[in-house]
């Protein structure tokens, strides 16, 4: 497992960052606070409180590019 943080205060971040996570066959999830939601949903997503930094977790081998591709949402 991997794990960052990031911010994601806008609508455009949120896009992008749905983009990279829908083209990875790794589980991504998303925490903020006590809620957990799928990375790879837009909808899970804007129920979070983006005002607030959030909690990427990446599960799986050879995710590294992920992992890169992402780390441009680091907070």
């Amino acid at each position: 497992m991997k794990s960052m943080t990031i911010s994601l205060e806008m609508a455009q971040r949120v896009k992008e960052f749905v983009a990279i996570t829908q083209n990875c066959e790794c589980e991504i999830l998303l925490k903020s606070g006590k809620y957990v939601v799928d990375a790879k949903s837009i909808l899970g997503i804007f129920s979070l409180d983006l005002s607030q930094p959030l909690t990427v977790e990446i599960y799986g081998d050879n995710c590294e590019d992920v992992v890169e591709k992402l780390s441009k949402f680091a907070k």
